[in-house]
């Protein structure tokens, strides 16, 4: 790519991988720098070394080791995650192009995230956790046969996510709450994690996915 056409918020690849802008630094030797979109890795690229990617209706895609699968027709429920994809925020609020971020409540015209921004629904469309059949894997530039299949395998053997384990500093999501909850992990004793805002609660309370969600720590 040239310099001059590289934002914030852009799908790269790099070194074959799926990578989102986080800035770009035009008086550095390496000038772009990188999150790795599968493990959230930071690295410095330049320019010349990454290739542009927009995202298509139906792409699936690995986001710190969870994958999902973009669908532009889903309208997004409260803890699901989004993808802006078309960017056009007021003066109040503060997103970009493919910026990722959670909802926090719904209204007649769109949603409210976790970061206080008020979406519409043709701004975004909905990760859907887990690979939805049909989906176009976009993980590496140009994966083979065997990748692919291996993904497929993947999503027939498991049925339910892989579970997180919380780490202390995580930030939470309770969708059940009203207004909506975010605290973060403070302690962990052997099942028992301990939250601000005096909550306590066993781990397998924590990752019940219908109750909590776990807020990606994503670059914005």
């Amino acid at each position: 790519m040239n310099l001059l056409n590289v934002r914030k918020g852009q799908f790269v690849y790099y070194q074959k991988k799926l990578h989102q802008v986080y800035s770009v630094k035009a008086f550095f030797k390496q000038s772009v720098h990188l999150i790795r979109l599968e493990d959230y890795e930071q690295q410095l690229a330049t320019a010349k070394e990454i290739t542009l990617y927009r995202p298509q209706h139906m792409d699936s895609f690995i986001v710190n080791h969870k994958r999902y699968t973009l669908h532009k027709d889903e309208k997004a429920k409260v803890g699901d995650y989004i993808l802006i994809i078309n960017p056009q925020p007021d003066s109040f609020d503060h997103y970009h192009l493919h910026a990722m971020e959670i909802v926090s409540s719904i209204e007649s015209n769109g949603v409210i995230s976790n970061q206080s921004n008020g979406i519409k629904h043709n701004e975004y469309w909905t990760m859907i956790p887990g690979l939805e059949e049909g989906a176009n894997i976009i993980d590496l530039e140009n994966p083979d046969a065997d990748y692919i299949n291996e993904q497929k395998l993947i999503k027939k053997e498991v049925h339910t996510p892989e579970t997180y384990i919380p780490k202390i500093g995580d930030i939470y999501q309770c969708n059940s709450s009203k207004p909506i909850l975010q605290t973060m992990v403070l302690a962990i004793e052997g099942d028992t994690v301990y939250l601000g805002g005096n909550v306590e609660l066993q781990m397998d309370e924590l990752t019940d996915l219908t109750s909590w969600s776990y807020v990606h720590n994503i670059l914005n």
